[in-house]
Formats: structure tokens, C-alpha cells, sequence
């Protein structure tokens, strides 16, 4: 062992054998990665198995003290929430986690349909700022949701997954540009198109096609679909949801990579995956949530997990993070009478009482923002041993040791001072490791939804995330001991956090 990791703590290691918080992870990549729609639904799983319990944003929410409960939006974003059992309106506030369900990735066009020279391509959208020529050559499946019609006229959505690789982007060999084999240029619109089929063997399956729908109206339906898509993409869709072509009015596909998520290194130690940013800091935000839910009983405050959607282009989507989503969710828990509460609300003009003080909603919200914090959980950069010079010399994260907060000057991150040293003290409390990471100031550095929602709802703030290698490549690596790293983290965070706030103290508190 190296002296750097001998001055670790002995907690920070696991032994050879995976923990097995590594090997539930992998699971959740399996289920979760084709799409953001299929994270959420393999999230509401868990969810529900830990008994939460699924309000309609539509409806009236009956709601009790250390009731566990959530909503998704769009399919693609989901909220969580569990009521503390010493919570009451007015002296309580929210403790939040706040991560995304969404990659870099490529999206089939509405109009995806594309031959040349003899090949059936099919178009592709980018969707956020990926590391594409990772895309090349690799095996490739398409996943998302379906709008399906059913028998009785409505629709409904259905998700699908098409696991056998279907589509292939090849590169240009050597031979022809040998300049590719130190820099790999190409064009995104013209060059980055995968590969269905040869027009060949399309043909046959025509003809069969031809043989076998005998039925006029859905012969006429398939010929309409092939002039938006190829009739082998669609059929394929319809096989796998076990409905009829014509059945199929619109969908959201993406593009993902058949090889399954996989713990490697010789001392299996890295997870290597495709869409660990940010499926990884949803993962254990998760299960953080989930593994503290039945212990609410003193808690004075509400816990939030909100997994958005959208983050790579911006959140600004009814299910993204620059949405109503998250403040017009708080207002609503404020304005929302709870069981066994003395406390009396009316979202109506007018003032309540609570604790011989004027109980406004709108009030009672903003004193809960100012007692709440948010974590802002979205994946950092391990340090890339053939890449030192891209990183200031003393924030290195590395795997294995522990979740990293996230700081820059220039506001980018959302961390500050009093909220850096409340994440830290919580940690402590626990024997959790933490690391830091700034940017060089002559590098880039990314945004988060921290900063954000900071802005939007006056709210503090820290940014933090477990450290990975290839960030929005198709195949990025992280650490296996660094899922427990994080669980922990939000677990204690859940647990701690009101009692570590109440004893720091700004604007003379």
C-alpha cells in the first residue's frame, strides 16, 4: 500500500470483496440507465417497498405526521418526502437533497428515418454536452417511454427497453484519414448517425411484412410510419411492448449501451457504467432517504428528496429544477393541514394563529426556507492520473476517500463557509470522509442545480457529489466504496441536520 492511502482512515477502505452497497448500486444502473424515465420508475420501486406512499400533484393531500410520501412528474422526475414526527408548522424547516435523473445522450429525431448507400440510419438529436466519440463502435439499444393507444381511445404512457443492440455507430478505419488515429474529428449532424440495417435485408423483412398484415387499415398505417420512421425501428418498439404498430402514436427514445453496468480492477474496485453522472448521487441520495424513513420520531423538521429531470440542458422544464416544482411543493406542505397537528392553516387571505404569532402560509414558508438547507448532489472529478496538469495542485479527489464538496468563487457552486461547515460537522459526527475540489482558474467549471435553486428560493446551499473518471462519457468508472461514502452521507445529513444548524449562527442569530 502507497504511504498516500496508508494515511487514510481504516474506515475509508473496504477489503477486496465489493461492499455490498457497490453491488445494490450496480443493480439500480442495470434497471435505471437506459433512460431518465426508467431511473424514476426503478426509484418508485424502492420507494414504495420502503412503503411511501403516491400523491397526484391533482389532488388534495391528506397527510400525517411521519407519513412517507411522493409524486412524479412527467415520469421523469420524481419527489420524495417524509414528515418528522416533532414537526410543526412555523418551527420546522425542510431538509433537502436535490440530484438529476438525466445523461448525455442521443435522442431519436421525430423525424429519424435516413438511408445511404445502401444502410438504414436513423437521426439522432444531441442531448446535452456528451463526450460522443465514446458513442462509436459500441453496441447500442434504444430505451425510453411510448405513448400508446389503448382499446378504449385514451392513451397511455408505457415504457420500453430494447436490449439486443440494434444500432451501431462504426468509425472511418485508419486507412482513410490516418490523422484519426491521434485526434478523431467528425461531424456531429452527418457523421454521428447509428446504423439499423442494410437496405438488403430490409427488403426480405419487407416482403415478409407484406405477406403476413393482411389487414388493410394496418398495412396503410405502417406505410404512413415509414415515411416519419423506419418500419423495422417500429415494429421493433411494437414486439416489445406487445402492441400492434398502429397502436403507437408518439414516443421520447434514447439511445443507451447494452453492456450491463460491472464492478472491475483487479481488486474489484471500480464500478464501470454508463450514466453514473448522476445516476450515482441519485442512487445514494435514494437510499438515504429510504434507509432513514422509519427513523423520524424527533426529527422537528420535513425531509425532501427531489430527483430532476433536464439538468444537462439547463432545468428550465416543467420537470426541471429551474421549474415551480420544488418552492410550489414546500408551499404546498406549509399550506397543508397535517394530522395530529395543533396547528390550524388557511391558504385563504387572512392570518392564523400559531403559537400567539401571526401564522400567514406565506410567512411560515419563508421562516422554513431560512431553517433549511440543500444538498446539491451531482457527481465530481476524480483525479485523472494521465491528466494532473488539469487540476489545482491541493483539491485532488480521489476515489475511495469519501464524498466531495464542491466550491468555486464565482458562485457556479452554491457551497459557502456556514454551509461547508455544516455538511463537514455532520459528517464528523458520523466518521463520514470528505474532500474538497476547486477548479483551476484557468480551467472550466461546471454548473449544478445548487446555485440555481439558491438563487430562486433564497435558500442555503452546498454542492457535493462522489468523485468519477470520464464524466459524460458513454463508460464513466467510480469507486466502490464511495456508494456507501454517499449513503452515509445523506443518511446523516437527514438525521443531524437540525440539530447541527440550530448551533450555527449568522446574521446574529
Amino acid at each position: 500500500m502507497s504511504s498516500q492511502f496508508s494515511t487514510a482512515s481504516s474506515h475509508t477502505l473496504s477489503s477486496s470483496a465489493p461492499p455490498r452497497e457497490a453491488e445494490a448500486y450496480i443493480d439500480f444502473l442495470n434497471e435505471a440507465a437506459p433512460s431518465p424515465f426508467h431511473a424514476v420508475h426503478s426509484a418508485v420501486a424502492r420507494l414504495e417497498q420502503a412503503g411511501f406512499r403516491r400523491l397526484s400533484e391533482r389532488d388534495d393531500w391528506d397527510l400525517e405526521r411521519k407519513g412517507k410520501y411522493y409524486f412524479t412528474r412527467n415520469g421523469s422526475t420524481v419527489l420524495a418526502f417524509t414528515i418528522g414526527g416533532k414537526y410543526k408548522h412555523g418551527n420546522g424547516g425542510f431538509s433537502i437533497v436535490g440530484a438529476h435523473t438525466d445523461s448525455p445522450q442521443l435522442k431519436v429525431k421525430p423525424v429519424s428515418k435516413r438511408e445511404k448507400a445502401g444502410y438504414l440510419e436513423v437521426g439522432v438529436q444531441l442531448y446535452g454536452g456528451g463526450l460522443w466519440h465514446t458513442w462509436f463502435d459500441r453496441s447500442l439499444g434504444v430505451a425510453g417511454r411510448v405513448m400508446v393507444r389503448l382499446g378504449d381511445g385514451c392513451y397511455r404512457q408505457r415504457l420500453v427497453r430494447i436490449s439486443k443492440p440494434i444500432l451501431t455507430i462504426p468509425t472511418l478505419a485508419v486507412h482513410f484519414d490516418g490523422a484519426q488515429a491521434t485526434r478523431f474529428n467528425f461531424n456531429e449532424e452527418t457523421q454521428l448517425l447509428p446504423i439499423l440495417a442494410t437496405k438488403a435485408k430490409e427488403c426480405v423483412n419487407d416482403a415478409f411484412r407484406t405477406c403476413c398484415f393482411m389487414d388493410t387499415h394496418l398495412r396503410s398505417f405502417i406505410l404512413q410510419l415509414q415515411e416519419r420512421h423506419h418500419s423495422a425501428l417500429m415494429e421493433a418498439l411494437a414486439k416489445e411492448l406487445d402492441v400492434h404498430p398502429d397502436q403507437i402514436n408518439d414516443f421520447d427514445l434514447s439511445l443507451y449501451d447494452t453492456q450491463p453496468a460491472c464492478i472491475g480492477g483487479v481488486h474489484d474496485e471500480f464500478v464501470f457504467s454508463q450514466r453514473q453522472d448522476n445516476l450515482g448521487m441519485s442512487y445514494c441520495s435514494l437510499m438515504g432517504m429510504i434507509n432513514t424513513c422509519n427513523r423520524v420520531d424527533e426529527d422537528p423538521n420535513i425531509r425532501v428528496l427531489a430527483l430532476f429531470d433536464n439538468e444537462e440542458v439547463g432545468s428550465t422544464s416543467a420537470q426541471g429544477a429551474n421549474s415551480s416544482l420544488l418552492p410550489a411543493t414546500l408551499e404546498r406542505l406549509i399550506c397543508t393541514n397535517i394530522r395530529d397537528d395543533d396547528v390550524s392553516l388557511s391558504c385563504l387571505p387572512g392570518l392564523s394563529r400559531a403559537n400567539g404569532k401571526n401564522a400567514h402560509p406565506k410567512v411560515l414558508y419563508e421562516r422554513a426556507i431560512h431553517k433549511s438547507l440543500l444538498l446539491s448532489a451531482d457527481m465530481a472529478h476524480a483525479v485523472h492520473p494521465n491528466f494532473l496538469d488539469q487540476y489545482e495542485d491541493n483539491h485532488r479527489p480521489e476515489m475511495h476517500h469519501g464524498t466531495v464538496i464542491k466550491i468555486n468563487a464565482n458562485q457556479r457552486y452554491a457551497t459557502t463557509a456556514p454551509t461547508s461547515l455544516i455538511i463537514r460537522e455532520i459528517a464528523g459526527r458520523r466518521d463520514i470522509p470528505i474532500q474538497e475540489f476547486v477548479v483551476r482558474n484557468d480551467g472550466r467549471c461546471g454548473s449544478t442545480i445548487g446555485a440555481m435553486l439558491s438563487a430562486k428560493m433564497s435558500l442555503r446551499t452546498v454542492d457535493v457529489g462522489n468523485p468519477q473518471l470520464s464524466m459524460h462519457s458513454l463508460r464513466e468508472t467510480t469507486g466502490v466504496d464511495d456508494v456507501k461514502h454517499g449513503i452515509d452521507l445523506f443518511e446523516a445529513f437527514y438525521e443531524l441536520f437540525p440539530a447541527v444548524e440550530s448551533q450555527v449562527l449568522i446574521d446574529n442569530e
